[in-house]
């Protein structure tokens, strides 16, 4: 039964394949805008979780000066001190690397080739809590790190640039007026979730760094990795009281801010999933628009059938036999019209995904539910038509010129 219904719909849309087509494009519009919206979407959302993931995960980020409300400015506030950073080592354990950074921007140079790089002043623990992986060569020893020296690890960035495929270690490089002795080059990680290029740096012992660049003994940040079963909360937690014992301030009055990485990777894929969700949904209206037309496309239909109507009904078809035909046309018309928006959709979606540089993320369940709401919406739309054409008078129907 459902099989000669759905032969008699498409033999009924054949014979307007010009208008029928016309009619499908809404809803191919809305599937394909909704499949390419959600696909991008998705690949948008887990490049921006990636992205985030390298500055380093289960990750805590200190930094002198309280963040005012509102204003998103800093307070001044004295800089953090390698005795702070020695007191959150001991006092907790919990934390699997505790990093001092102070940076500056120099120029780097190996020869006739040269770079404005940022020298940044830290430890071997810099490259834990980060998760930076070497390509070759090693991190400072403790001893280079307690002596402070003259000797560095070079971004993959820096490393091109002043060695291009050339290994970076045992050469010797400038720092300014500086010379230190490369020791190791790191894997590249490549843009951050916020543009900028995570492999232009060249990273130094902090004591070298206080002693011949900056000149004084102050830390601007802190980086603390926590262990993969603490919660950054607790340990965000933890170090605000031993900081403000160092530091001797009370509650509420912290000169110092701390900012959990998890929480900021989690508030930006959360962000870019809500708006991949607005904008399917906002794509999803075009499917109502496509449905007003398949409305309009079956009002017209029975309108010109209205003596096929009236025949049917006069030989003995029921109301529901004609009111199932109409309908099962309106079905059809927008299941094809779903289909044409798959196929648009994905490809539109891969295109995207290119152009963007982010993942294809195909998602069955989006592409089966799209389809599912081009039926429905053909349905929907559809049986208004239908009702008015199984209750034509047969008479009547039989009189239409």
């Amino acid at each position: 039964m459902l099989r000669e219904l759905v032969r008699l719909g498409l033999r009924s849309l054949r014979r307007n394949a010009l208008r029928s087509a016309l009619s499908m494009l809404g809803i191919a519009i809305g599937v394909a805008a909704v499949i390419a919206m959600v696909t991008m979407g998705a690949g948008v959302t887990a490049q921006v979780g990636a992205d985030l993931s390298r500055l380093g995960t289960n990750l805590l980020l200190v930094r002198p000066g309280a963040v005012r409300p509102g204003a998103g400015t800093r307070s001044e506030a004295p800089p953090f001190t390698l005795a702070d950073v020695q007191a959150i080592e001991r006092e907790l354990p919990q934390a699997t690397a505790v990093a001092p950074v102070d940076t500056t921007a120099l120029q780097a140079i190996a020869g006739d080739r040269n770079r404005l790089t940022n020298v940044m002043g830290s430890s071997g623990a810099y490259l834990r809590a980060r998760a930076w992986q070497l390509s070759s060569g090693r991190s400072f020893s403790e001893g280079e790190e307690r002596a402070g020296a003259a000797v560095c690890v070079l971004g993959a960035s820096v490393a091109r640039d002043l060695f291009g495929g050339e290994d970076p270690q045992g050469h010797r490089i400038r720092l300014g007026a500086r010379s230190c002795l490369c020791v190791g080059a790191l894997e590249a990680k490549g843009a951050s979730g916020f543009g900028s290029d995570q492999d232009d740096f060249v990273l130094v012992p902090l004591r070298w760094f206080q002693r011949q660049l900056s000149g004084g003994e102050g830390v601007r940040s802190i980086y603390v990795a926590a262990r993969d079963d603490m919660s950054t909360a607790r340990l965000a937690g933890n170090l605000s009281q031993v900081l403000r014992q160092r530091r001797h301030v009370q509650r509420g009055g912290d000169d110092f801010s701390i900012r959990d990485m998890t929480e900021v990777e989690a508030a930006a894929v959360g962000t870019t999933r809500a708006l991949t969700r607005f904008l399917g949904a906002l794509a999803a209206v075009s499917m109502c628009v496509g449905g007003i037309g398949i409305m309009n496309i079956m009002l017209v239909s029975v309108t010109e059938r209205t003596r096929e109507i009236g025949i049917r009904l006069a030989v003995g078809a029921l109301e529901r036999d004609v009111q199932r035909q109409f309908l099962t046309e309106a079905a059809v018309l927008a299941s094809l019209g779903g289909l044409a928006g798959i196929a648009v959709g994905l490809v539109a979606a891969w295109a995207g995904a290119r152009v963007l540089e982010v993942p294809f993320l195909l998602e069955p369940g989006v592409v089966l539910l799209a389809f599912l709401v081009s039926a429905a919406t053909g349905l929907a739309f559809g049986y208004y038509p239908a009702r008015r054409a199984a209750r034509q008078n047969p008479i009547e129907a039989l009189r239409y010129e």
